[in-house]
């Protein structure tokens, strides 16, 4: 008897224990990440032909303890390398774990190398030799704490690989998962046909026809890792072929059940179809392009609905799987009544959006990313009962966007402008504000209050995602959500993803360029829209200066306004940079405006110049690490606006504003240092801004 560690997936351990059991293992002991059993030979080779979970058999040599390098040295000689291959083999060794004496793997890998080349020249034999590549044996090692393990790769390459696979989709799934969650639906006990609406190139379906099918997993791998293991009985494993090459042939004629597959991409169907007939399942498996929504059930008896639907980055927008998700429920609802369906996501939220209740849930492993599996049975319904409209998923904010738009979207005609607020929490349970720009939406998720659990809020947000396609005749696909937290230093600078989609949109007969995807802001601050109007009235033959100037929208306004010159000073090389693109956006060539990269309080201290008009609209807070020091807007407004008055030139007047919620103007400091404060929040809020006021406030100071 050997005792054998059959490797496998994280959340796979139990039903892979079980499988080795039915094969024959014995004295089975499940391990993290993985199997321990012991088996003869015959049983050896029935696991490496016929598991379906493991991902690598390994024969174990040795185990026990190392308290040092040396000791793990000693340990790694003392096997009898000799017995066990040729010198004229050539092998490799792999090195798994770390701890006090062993540090990197490399280092592990280099020692167990060591121990046995000194072992065969101390035995009298030839060095064999070391290949990376093609090694005819694999060898290898791992440490936990002082305890050590010694052993033969005995199944050589990954066993996921079962060597059908002639090509694959974006995401392909490994064939071991694909097999784990047969296994955790209930499938491979209750056996059925199975539907899989967004099948890739197969993988689901081959495993299932497979394993209905009696078709070995093994009997496709070319190679195996014990073929120059001397302990390797050559006639016994050609028995083993030989066998499963007789189950396969016999359990392809008489298997009754059908497999399904779809996908909307032709490429992988054509993938699909030449993998499953390398596997010699392509009789059992119907394949066709089509829309995972439009999947329908032919079966006469219920079967089971399994797949792994898209997710993640790579495979598409969060809101547009929001709405497919939500779609192919209703669509499994009309469809599989009595059936069971098992579905595998690494995003709960999309899940969840499909408005059904699943019986079970559990974590399985896709790779390092860890996924819920969930398990259904759809109840035999009409079509009436079973559909939710997406009216009903959130009707108050629903009723909301349609009667703040239509009433908007006039006012903003008679500006005129392309760009304006639809919504700003105006319902509490719904805590975000959606922004229009020409077709397109930009939802900011507000932070909910601590009393309101993190689930409840992914859940309501989910919710307006969910709705505002149905709610504003907009397309998902121009949908972009964002969450508004607090910015440290240079975060508020960062992008926030890779694709860009930018637009050139207007206010005033005044063009700019906004970006919806790529930061957290688009470049163009909405309830500055009137403040803006106001400056290019006031700008006419004034010397003009935009402080904190962002993209440089005011400095636009100021320019086309009149202003004899306009100064433009931030911080960020990215905003001035498209502050220059707005100003050729809207051609203006005067070589009078300047664009200065500063740190905007120290360039204020060290300022000589004067001006006539000023805008200074600063942030709340910041502690950036390009700033002298850390500015609080409530602090320090009065030395701020004090050191501004003695740059205006006579007559002159500063425009300032910020958009703290509980902002207090000390006007009775102000007008004590000789300047004259004038209200304009009122005036300069625009209509779209009015729900929530008090994130604008304006004022006007001149000089007495």
């Amino acid at each position: 008897m050997f005792t054998f560690f059959a490797a496998t997936a994280r959340g796979f351990e139990h039903p892979l224990s079980q499988e080795l059991a039915e094969i024959g293992a014995s004295e089975i002991k499940e391990n993290q990440g993985g199997v321990y059993f012991k088996a003869d030979l015959e049983i050896a080779y029935k696991v490496q032909m016929w598991s379906r979970l493991a991902s690598r058999l390994l024969l174990v040599l040795y185990q026990g303890k190392a308290e040092d390098i040396e000791a793990f040295y000693q340990a790694c000689y003392w096997v009898d390398w000799p017995s066990l291959f040729s010198e004229k083999s050539s092998f490799v060794v792999e090195f798994n774990g770390s701890n006090n004496f062993i540090n990197n793997t490399q280092f592990g890998a280099l020692k167990l190398k060591d121990a046995i080349v000194d072992r065969f020249r101390d035995d009298g034999y030839k060095r064999p030799d070391v290949s990376r590549d093609n090694a005819d044996i694999r060898l290898w090692a791992r440490v936990r704490k002082d305890n050590v393990s010694i052993g033969i790769n005995f199944s050589g390459g990954p066993m996921h690989q079962r060597g059908y696979r002639s090509g694959t989709g974006e995401a392909p799934l490994k064939e071991t998962l694909a097999c784990a969650m047969l296994a955790r639906s209930g499938w491979a006990k209750q056996k059925s046909d199975i539907i899989d609406p967004f099948c890739g190139s197969g993988t689901i379906l081959i495993e299932a026809a497979m394993w209905a099918a009696d078709v070995a997993p093994g009997l496709g791998r070319e190679h195996v890792g014990f073929e120059h293991w001397r302990g390797h009985n050559a006639q016994l494993w050609q028995q083993t072929i030989d066998q499963a090459i007789e189950r396969a042939e016999a359990g392809v004629a008489s298997c009754q059940y059908r497999f399904y597959g779809s996908d909307v991409n032709e490429r992988v169907i054509e993938a699909a179809k030449s993998n499953a007939e390398n596997a010699g399942v392509q009789d059992l498996i119907e394949f066709k392009v089509q829309d995972a929504l439009a999947f329908e059930v032919t079966s006469e008896q219920p079967g089971m609905l399994l797949s792994n639907p898209p997710f993640g980055e790579r495979l598409g927008s969060f809101n547009s799987l929001l709405q497919l998700y939500f779609q192919f429920g209703q669509r499994c609802k009309q469809q599989l009544g009595g059936w069971r369906m098992s579905l595998l996501s690494s995003e709960a939220e999309l899940l969840s959006a499909m408005k059904l209740k699943y019986d079970k849930t559990i974590s399985l492993f896709n790779g390092p990313l860890e996924c819920s599996f969930n398990n259904y049975r759809i109840h035999a319904q009409t079509d009436t009962q079973a559909v939710v409209n997406l009216e009903q998923v959130a009707p108050a904010f629903v009723n909301r966007i349609k009667k703040n738009r239509k009433q908007i979207e006039k006012w903003a005609k008679k500006l005129p402008t392309d760009c304006y607020r639809i919504y700003d929490a105006d319902i509490p349970e719904y805590n975000v504000a959606v922004d229009y720009y020409q077709g397109y939406l930009v939802v900011q998720e507000y932070a909910a209050p601590a009393k309101i659990p993190e689930h409840t809020a992914r859940k309501r947000f989910n919710e307006v995602i969910l709705a505002l396609p149905f709610a504003t005749g907009i397309d998902a696909n121009k949908i972009f959500a964002k969450v508004r937290k607090k910015q440290k230093g240079a975060e508020q600078y960062e992008r926030h993803e890779q694709e860009s989609v930018i637009l050139n949109v207007t206010e005033f007969g005044a063009k700019f360029k906004v970006n919806l995807t790529e930061y957290l802001d688009t470049g163009l601050f909405l309830d500055h829209r009137l403040t803006r109007h106001m400056l290019g009235q006031k700008a006419k033959g004034k010397k003009a200066l935009n402080l904190f100037a962002y993209t440089g929208s005011a400095s636009v306004h100021m320019a086309l306004g009149g202003a004899t010159s306009v100064t433009t000073v931030d911080m960020s090389r990215t905003y001035l940079n498209w502050a220059e693109d707005n100003f050729n956006l809207n051609n203006i060539a005067n070589k009078a405006h300047k664009f200065v990269q500063a740190d905007v309080l120290a360039w204020i201290k060290n300022n000589q110049e004067k001006f006539d008009l000023i805008f200074i609209d600063p942030p709340t807070f910041s502690n950036s690490k390009r700033m002298d020091g850390v500015f609080d807007v409530q602090e320090d407004h009065v030395n701020l606006l004090t050191q501004l008055a003695n740059a205006l030139n006579p007559g002159g007047e500063i425009v300032f504003s910020n958009n703290k919620r509980k902002f207090k103007m000390d006007i009775e400091t102000l007008n004590k240092a000789g300047i004259v404060v004038e209200a304009l929040s009122d005036k300069t809020l625009p209509l779209d801004y009015k729900r929530n006021p008090h994130i604008h406030n304006c004022w006007s100071l001149r000089n007495e």
